[in-house]
């Protein structure tokens, strides 16, 4: 017994830091808590942030509150729940991108302050999330825990797959916990059967089920290897842009199913 309740408590340890570092949901101060794996459970907080927003979603919903209104509510709350984590990073990455000079825009990245093109790119994924929104009608909440989960999936590969650029970076201790595609396959296997629940949601699209399953791959694949490939690898900064970009063209892609 002794054996599985301390078992019990590191897991439940491991959660706690996983949920304090990804989210800005308020924990009272807990002891013993570590950082150094949270991106293995990734996926696994995408879950519970979608889920989040989805009650969030509903409880509004029961209101009688209009369903454009309801969706700003909604992205204003996925930021608001991240504390922005990955928007900013997304943000910096825009900045980045947008220097002529290959060798200036880790520098630029770095920078705290916000340029246009980093403006304009918040502006982009929150309205293309918040349109999306707008044309899924039905359980939202399924698709907003998708979105959110294969978006840190796309994380995951981007750790596992790709150069850290910065190696005294905030972000390269991720590289230690996730080192190669064996480490990709739990947040696969999960996500696969969270997308295969949708069959017994939508009994008469059964294409649903195995769009959102492809969808989610191809997204979180295409985002890493595209920052990958204007870079030579990847920051803190874009492990939160394939976040983001992943989580908005998923939902923008969705709304054709």
């Amino acid at each position: 017994m002794t054996k599985n309740k301390s078992w019990f408590q590191k897991l439940c340890l491991f959660f706690l830091s996983s949920i304090i570092f990804y989210t800005c949901i308020p924990l009272p101060y807990i002891k013993g808590l570590e950082f150094q794996k949270v991106s293995q459970l990734a996926p696994v907080i995408g879950l519970v942030i979608g889920g989040m927003l989805g009650i969030l979603d509903l409880a509004i919903a029961g209101l009688g509150i209009p369903i454009f209104t309801r969706s700003v509510v909604v992205v204003l709350a996925w930021i608001a729940i991240t504390g922005g984590l990955h928007l900013d990073g997304a943000m910096d990455t825009a900045d980045g991108l947008a220097v002529g000079d290959p060798q200036r825009r880790l520098e630029v990245m770095a920078d705290s302050a916000t340029g246009a093109f980093g403006a304009m790119t918040a502006v982009a994924i929150v309205l293309l999330k918040t349109t999306a929104l707008v044309d899924i009608q039905e359980h939202r909440w399924l698709m907003l825990m998708a979105a959110c989960g294969w978006g840190r999936w796309g994380q995951q590969i981007a750790i596992a797959c790709y150069p850290y650029l910065k190696p005294t970076g905030k972000g390269a201790f991720h590289k230690q916990a996730i080192r190669s595609y064996k480490d990709l396959l739990p947040g696969l296997i999960l996500l696969s059967i969270f997308s295969g629940f949708a069959i017994t949601l939508y009994k008469e699209k059964l294409y649903i089920a195995p769009g959102i399953l492809l969808t989610g791959i191809t997204m979180a694949i295409a985002t890493s290897a595209w920052f990958n490939y204007k870079l030579g690898g990847h920051t803190g900064d874009t492990y939160g842009a394939v976040v983001e970009w992943t989580e908005a063209l998923f939902l923008c892609i969705l709304t054709s199913f």
